[in-house]
């Protein structure tokens, strides 16, 4: 049951159209759809604000394909990250809605996109080899109904690059930078804004970055405050994170 669905069950009720009785069965119905291959969380979105998002990766299109359906069912939009083309194909000629963001290797179907909250997120990359990570966080935080500016190619290596573009960083609500190599710029931007910085880095970088693992300590040892560390390449973890702080700045 939607969120949608759940108030309109409500307003029948008050006005008379259902029993009490029909009321508490829908509310107690299974929050879960039972593929075999898959348990779907119908309530997600009652409960967090957003349906329940498909990690694509280790799933079969036919896999991909049903849950999104069954998701679709109940909710206006869906979101399926780390596809391959063979995902997109499937998702894109079943559903007319379908957008496929090759760089961000996602895929959304948004029937009704959601308004956007007056304030916006930065998404920051330090280099081009990033923009997949990146791309991620910011489509990410786009379906769930933010504004997203993007900033690519402001790595450390040129850091005039990056003080170009400081007023719009400065007037996000939060900012998320991605970076590899030695994972520097988010103590960078921690040092010149006053906004909540959400670190994540890459496998991106030579052999003694160590698939990530160099960035990711990096960032963890940051001495910029107010610095938050995803885990290695997650994009998506850092859109939907940053969606919830810029919500949170709204109120």
């Amino acid at each position: 049951m939607t969120t949608k669905e759940a108030v309109e069950l409500l307003e029948k009720f008050r006005a008379g159209g259902i029993g009490r009785d029909e009321v508490v069965r829908a509310f107690q119905a299974a929050p879960v759809a039972d593929l075999g291959f898959a348990q779907v969380d119908l309530h997600r979105a009652l409960r967090k604000g957003f349906p329940e998002v498909i990690f694509g990766a280790g799933k079969t299109p036919e896999q991909v394909l049903r849950i999104a359906a069954k998701l679709l069912q109940h909710e206006r939009r869906v979101l399926v990250t780390r596809i391959t083309p063979e995902h997109a194909r499937a998702l894109r000629k079943k559903f007319k809605h379908a957008v496929h963001h090759q760089t961000a290797r996602c895929l959304t179907v948004d029937r009704k996109p959601l308004p956007k909250r007056p304030g916006a997120i930065a998404v920051i990359c330090a280099g081009t080899s990033d923009l997949p990570v990146a791309e991620e966080a910011a489509v990410t935080a786009e379906v769930m109904g933010n504004r997203v500016e993007r900033i690519a190619d402001v790595g450390v290596a040129g850091l005039h690059r990056l003080l170009s573009r400081l007023e719009t960083i400065q007037k996000a609500n939060v900012i998320v930078v991605v970076a590899g190599m030695e994972g520097a710029l988010p103590s960078v931007v921690a040092g010149l804004v006053s906004r909540p910085v959400i670190a994540v880095p890459t496998s991106i970088g030579y052999g003694a970055n160590f698939g990530g693992l160099a960035a990711l300590l990096g960032m963890l040892n940051s001495c910029g405050s107010g610095v938050m560390v995803m885990n290695i390449d997650n994009g998506f973890g850092a859109g939907y994170a940053a969606s919830q702080i810029n919500a949170l700045a709204q109120h």
